[in-house]
């Protein structure tokens, strides 16, 4: 079994906008495209590369959660609106309550999970990006805006998620945008399936050539 997946062509770390249906949540996640696909290869590490997937559990079936999992959630997801997603969206906790399945109040879509402390911060964004309104509180100065993200954290054994997670649901990212083609990334074998139906011991390998028992493509 080869160690390297395929890279298919040569790859960019790109920004993307993504909302929810009514727009009151609006965030802009980088990711590396076109992604790698793992047929053949070994699966990529949980932390430290970009990880495309969909699981079979419960929750993640239920909702239809498409996970897309940045290199760095402190440096590649910055939300912008709104700015204290704690407090002003529906949280629905999972994983022995330690995940926050965020939704947005008014349309109830999903759009990220989220384990740890959060921080508001400024960034640039390209202009395109920029999508922050005097209404959402958030403060815009050109291409220059605040953002929450997750707060940087030394990641440790031994402790829920290693003290951070943070997964975008790629269903909320706004279509059109270069690079991100959903139909192409699933006929390429980008999108891995996890097994989280059956106990831990009997748990499958993750693969990307078709969903396990339970799960859908």
């Amino acid at each position: 079994m080869s160690h390297q997946p395929d890279l298919g062509s040569q790859t960019q770390r790109l920004p993307y906008k993504g909302s929810c249906h009514c727009g009151a949540i609006q965030y802009v996640v980088f990711l590396t495209v076109p992604p790698p696909s793992y047929v053949n290869s070994e699966p990529p590490p949980h932390r430290g590369v970009q990880r495309i997937y969909r699981c079979n559990c419960s929750i993640c079936h239920k909702i239809g959660f498409l996970h897309l999992r940045p290199v760095s959630e402190f440096d590649d997801f910055f939300l912008l609106s709104p700015l204290d997603p704690l407090e002003s969206l529906g949280d629905y906790l999972c994983n022995n309550k330690t995940l926050h399945y965020l939704f947005c109040k008014t349309c109830a879509v999903r759009c990220f999970t989220f384990h740890g402390e959060g921080e508001i911060v400024d960034v640039t964004l390209p202009e395109a990006l920029a999508l922050a309104d005097a209404e959402s509180g958030a403060e815009q100065d050109g291409v220059s805006v605040k953002a929450w993200r997750p707060k940087r954290v030394e990641l440790r054994e031994g402790i829920p998620h290693r003290g951070s997670y943070l997964s975008v649901n790629g269903q909320t990212i706004e279509p059109g945008q270069e690079g991100f083609d959903l139909r192409e990334w699933v006929e390429r074998k980008a999108i891995m399936y996890l097994d989280f139906l059956t106990d831990e011991k009997d748990r499958l390998m993750e693969r990307c050539e078709r969903p396990h028992v339970g799960g859908a493509y």
